[in-house]
């Protein structure tokens, strides 16, 4: 089967001839008078082109192809415009529309654009992976995103890298701390050097001395070997403490001096060791509230953060969202030996729209799952999963607070989605007032 395209134009002797013209050429033509019906179309179905005129009763053509970069965030748009509208047909293409037809339109004219442009579709999210791939294996060590919140990730990255302070990457659990730091291992002299990576959420609390530090054979019961701790390990290059949060107190004076003197002691060796390793850690906690609260030593704060690069959540770089979801395709595509060719405009506005409270692991482990059971060329609603496809108002707990505490939580950020983060606009659309918003924001912790 063809593309689909939608025809939109008041005219219906102007759509009538587009769409005849269209399906003798093997194209699906979607026909609409006027921008209500239009849109409505839009919500209803997937669109590779758009065809639209700028000048529609009851919407105009950019209004309509504002919406639909929101709706079918995959299709191209070309406007239709008489000759007193050109000016229109500008400002739709500030709006996305890739090429623009004032009228009379020359059929098969058009007909070479359409095929020229599903030619570029086809080669899109191949020529999207391709520039990522080379942008991560040169530059950020697989980190995806273009979006400004990302931008300032990489500037951070550039400039620390290729020095011996240590740094702290700050985030909630999912948004790829691990990668940022072998960003920086792996853009810093120390590169051909040993990268160690520890999980201190993942040691037992007995255990985390002798996982640092190493120890002696015989030095406790069990200790039938030698063994050297992570710190000799990563000696000349760099240790990554993953989750520094949880190193116990106890431990925490001790991993200060070994990072202040650069020096260890093994547990049963009655002499120090020199190492020289680079300390970059990473947590999801808030590390003040833990030192106010009495769970990290201030001084051990300080000290692994001379600079601090924090990596936003997925809810605040949604841009990225089509480029990891391109990525991801194109990375499970080769592991289980497939060949999906995208996601279709349904699956991808609910992708765009979904929480993401799991960041970019849950996005990747959904994706993973689709490419897994997908039977057709595009990942499409019916190969996500279940909670994913729920719409905002589903979901909700039993308990009436909670139900309506979550319920206000989705539909302000939604709103703050659609107005672009203006909180004087959402708020007109609320019909509360601004401080009203803002106390609202922070207490449901929106992340506005």
């Amino acid at each position: 089967m063809g593309s689909n395209i939608l025809i939109a134009d008041k005219n219906k002797d102007t759509v009538r001839e587009i769409s005849d013209f269209l399906q003798s050429h093997k194209y699906v033509p979607y026909q609409a008078n006027d921008g209500e019906e239009a849109l409505e179309l839009l919500k209803n179905n997937d669109f590779d082109i758009l065809i639209v005129n700028v000048d529609l009763p009851n919407r105009t053509g950019v209004e309509l192809l504002d919406k639909a970069s929101t709706i079918c965030p995959k299709s191209f748009s070309i406007v239709i415009s008489e000759k007193a509208t050109v000016k229109s047909a500008i400002e739709a293409l500030k709006k996305g529309a890739i090429d623009f037809f004032i009228k009379p339109i020359d059929m098969e004219t058009l007909l070479i654009r359409l095929k020229s442009i599903k030619k570029y579709q086809q080669t899109l999210l191949e020529n999207r992976y391709l520039r990522k791939e080379v942008h991560s294996k040169f530059n950020h060590h697989d980190i995806i995103g273009e979006s400004k919140a990302m931008q300032k990730v990489y500037k951070l990255i550039d400039k620390v890298s290729d020095s011996s302070s240590n740094v702290l990457i700050t985030g909630r659990s999912g948004t790829g701390k691990e990668l940022v730091a072998r960003a920086i291992h792996q853009n810093s002299s120390r590169k051909e050097k040993p990268f160690v990576p520890i999980n201190c959420g993942a040691i037992p609390d007995n255990l985390f001395e002798s996982e640092l530090f190493g120890f002696k054979k015989g030095s406790f019961t069990g200790a039938r070997t030698s063994k050297e701790g992570v710190f000799k390990a990563a000696h000349t290059g760099t240790l990554f403490l993953d989750e520094v949060g949880e190193i116990p107190i106890n431990i925490q004076v001790k991993l200060l001096r070994a990072i202040e003197m650069k020096e260890i002691k093994p547990i049963g060796v009655s002499s120090t060791r020199k190492v020289d390793c680079r300390i970059l850690s990473a947590t999801n906690k808030n590390l003040l509230k833990e030192i106010e609260e009495g769970n990290f030593r201030e001084d051990l704060y300080y000290r692994l953060n001379i600079v601090e690069i924090h990596l936003p959540p997925l809810s605040k770089r949604r841009d990225d969202i089509p480029l990891l979801i391109d990525y991801f395709i194109h990375k499970y595509n080769k592991e289980l030996n497939r060949n999906m060719l995208g996601v279709d405009n349904k699956a991808m506005k609910l992708l765009m729209n979904y929480e993401w409270k799991g960041q970019v692991r849950e996005l990747e482990n959904v994706i993973e799952r689709a490419v897994l059971l997908a039977e057709g060329d595009y990942i499409t609603p019916e190969d996500l999963p279940p909670h994913t496809c729920q719409d905002d108002y589903t979901g909700f707990p039993d308990d009436l607070k909670e139900s309506v505490k979550k319920f206000e939580r989705r539909h302000i950020s939604s709103i703050l989605r659609k107005t672009e983060n203006d909180k004087t606009t959402a708020a007109e659309k609320l019909n509360i007032g601004l401080s009203s918003l803002y106390r609202k924001i922070d207490e449901l912790e929106i992340e506005a």
